[in-house]
């Protein structure tokens, strides 16, 4: 699908609503609230429930919720950060549909929640685990693992699966173990990770054994010894800082976790051919991003 054909198949508002009916209902529109299906059709977009008295539509509590936003302009949005690999800016967007630089930029991140909220099950194989630093320029003072005025990016990626990215407060072991146990299955044939000192006892208080370490000696510049490499999730580092540097020039911290979402999402899906479908499902089955709840103060929204 290109973005011709969305402008030819979805033109008006009612074709965009009549694929979000059949994406969000695919056995017929129900009851958000009382769930029956005994509904009556007021107009194109209402609904109305006998059952509990309830006049709603189709994107009524979902990440479309109370957007004046056309849908025309919506599936546009969301087919542009599907198939840009690097993202694609809110200016850009802004330029693109001809938009406000704040719709545009509320409209990304509505898009980036709902891609954040894609189910996502455990990693096993071989998997490979780093981290890296992404932000503002390093100052003096800071070496190895300190992050300086950076932020810590962890990344583990399976082997000819899929990638996970997480932003972290530092990289001690205990930071590690969480993340691998949340997210990497105990019966994994083994993790490659270089010769940082907090992988061993991390993958220890996760579950797993020495046996199933292999270490690569980043220190000593070795980067390949046979199958023990990092390289796989390095290629994934290197995508999410073009993205930084070409596309999104500047993230804050306190927004650096969707882009990582998105990023994520587009990569474990970039050889599908309905990626546009499949983010459209999870945005109609998204619970609603608030202006106010997008933009509350960052220690808020952390406690």
């Amino acid at each position: 699908m290109t973005i011709i054909d969305i402008c030819h198949a979805f033109s008006d508002d009612e074709k965009c609503r009549e694929l979000l009916e059949r994406l969000r209902w695919p056995a017929g529109p129900e009851c958000p609230r009382c769930k029956t299906r005994e509904l009556a059709r007021l107009t194109a977009k209402l609904l109305y429930c006998k059952e509990c008295d309830y006049q709603f539509s189709v994107t009524a509590g979902t990440i479309f919720h109370d957007s004046h936003l056309p849908l025309l302009k919506w599936f546009t949005a969301t087919f542009l950060l599907c198939e840009s690999r690097k993202g694609m800016s809110a200016n850009q967007i802004k330029r693109t549909l001809g938009i406000s630089y704040k719709t545009a930029w509320y409209l990304c991140h509505r898009i980036r929640k709902a891609m954040a909220g894609a189910h996502k099950p455990m990693l096993d194989g071989t998997i490979e685990m780093d981290e890296t630093y992404v932000g503002g320029k390093q100052r003096g003072g800071y070496g190895g693992r300190s992050k300086g005025n950076k932020e810590i990016v962890i990344g583990i990626r399976q082997r000819g699966g899929d990638l996970r990215f997480f932003h972290a407060d530092d990289v001690k072991s205990g930071t590690l173990a969480k993340f691998v146990q949340e997210n990497v299955s105990t019966d994994v044939d083994v993790i490659m990770t270089d010769d940082f000192g907090a992988y061993p006892n991390a993958l220890k208080r996760a579950g797993h054994g020495a046996e199933k370490h292999k270490t690569i000696n980043h220190s000593k510049k070795v980067y390949v010894q046979g199958d023990i490499y990092t390289n796989t999730v390095e290629s994934a580092f290197s995508l999410l800082k073009r993205g930084i540097m070409g596309t999104w020039h500047k993230i804050s911290a306190k927004h650096l976790s969707a882009y990582l979402a998105e990023m994520e999402f587009r990569f474990n899906r970039r050889k599908r051919s309905d990626l546009f479908m499949d983010t459209l499902r999870h945005m109609i089955t998204a619970d609603p991003l608030t202006f106010e709840d997008l933009t509350a103060d960052f220690e808020k929204k952390a406690s």
